[in-house]
């Protein structure tokens, strides 16, 4: 039998060496990352090489957990666990991390799974520890770039439930979870990293 080729998510190509830059510095002092909504897994296999003083532990829902386990196969890292079952929006897998990342993923979500996220992050994520953000937002009512207005109404007409974020609103969830913003930073194609730290 023919091995099926593994799950490709383009972006993850063009967007993983801007990550790498900031989470190479951000998480220099740091033991363990949960990535929440892996996808394909392709950021976890970049990632975790360059990252070696850490555990980075991939999760998706039950039905995504084939390509994650996929990629991890093809490129195994020592510092790559198995990918965990993790559904925002029932309860969270028990364990302890000094960070939690979560790319391109708070877009696709429903506004009450953003809410449910933030809900659930301090169950895992230790006092102290930071949650980083990737993907497009918007700030201060306005879309950064010109293609992410024509996204945030393609996302809509798929869920309407979906869109592009609010920088505010998340800044308000994170606050209501205990956490407070320590950057924004600005990446290619119209993407923001954004890093909260857990204050309680």
């Amino acid at each position: 039998m023919r091995d099926l080729p593994l799950p490709d998510a383009p972006s993850c190509a063009r967007n993983r060496e801007s990550i790498l830059q900031h989470l190479r510095r951000l998480l220099v002092d740091h033991q363990r990352v949960l990535e929440v909504g892996s996808g394909t897994g392709q950021h976890a296999v970049y990632f975790a090489p360059f990252l070696s003083h850490l555990v980075w532990q991939t999760s998706e829902r039950e039905e995504m957990l084939s390509g994650v386990r996929a990629w991890l196969a093809s490129a195994p890292a020592d510092n790559l666990s198995d990918p965990l079952a993790l559904d925002v929006d029932a309860p969270w897998p028990a364990l302890s991390v000094d960070t939690v990342f979560t790319a391109n993923t708070l877009h696709i979500m429903s506004v009450g799974s953003v809410e449910r996220f933030f809900q659930q992050l301090p169950s895992v994520l230790q006092p102290g520890g930071l949650l980083i953000v990737y993907g497009p937002m918007k700030i201060a009512g306005a879309f950064i770039g010109p293609g992410n207005a024509d996204f945030d109404l393609w996302l809509k007409e798929r869920n309407p439930l979906s869109g592009i974020r609010a920088l505010e609103w998340l800044d308000q969830l994170a606050a209501d979870a205990g956490f407070k913003r320590e950057e924004l930073n600005y990446l290619p194609a119209n993407n923001q990293l954004v890093a909260w730290r857990r204050k309680r």
